[in-house]
């Protein structure tokens, strides 16, 4: 239970950032060099491969270098946990809050509440 807590707190700790859920959004479409990735950002490349390396620990995404290029891929084993947390917790907050729904409609049929 604990590496999975761990893990969900650097997943959500990377998706904190507006400029980490874009690369993610982008990584989404497909494998993409780090320039590429970087190109729609107003931030200096140093700047940019910090945000990558938060993502990359995280296990949010894998890169690889060939040569002078380091490419991006998502790690969909770990968005997958992530978004499996995501639907127990809707699932949870769903369920209270039908049942808080039909608690009110039958005492509003009793006329207990006004």
């Amino acid at each position: 239970m604990e590496n999975y807590s761990a893990s969900l707190d650097s997943s959500f700790h990377a998706l904190s950032d507006p400029t980490r859920r874009a690369v993610l959004a982008r990584l989404v479409l497909g494998n993409a060099p780090v320039k590429e990735l970087a190109e729609p950002f107003e931030m200096g490349l140093p700047s940019f491969m910090k945000h990558l390396k938060v993502l990359e620990e995280s296990g949010l995404i894998e890169t690889e270098k060939k040569g002078r290029v380091r490419t991006c891929r998502l790690n969909s084993k770990q968005l997958a946990a992530t978004e499996a947390w995501l639907a127990e917790q809707r699932a949870i907050w769903e369920g209270r809050t039908d049942r808080l729904a039909e608690y009110v409609e039958a005492n509003q049929s009793k006329g207990s509440l006004s």
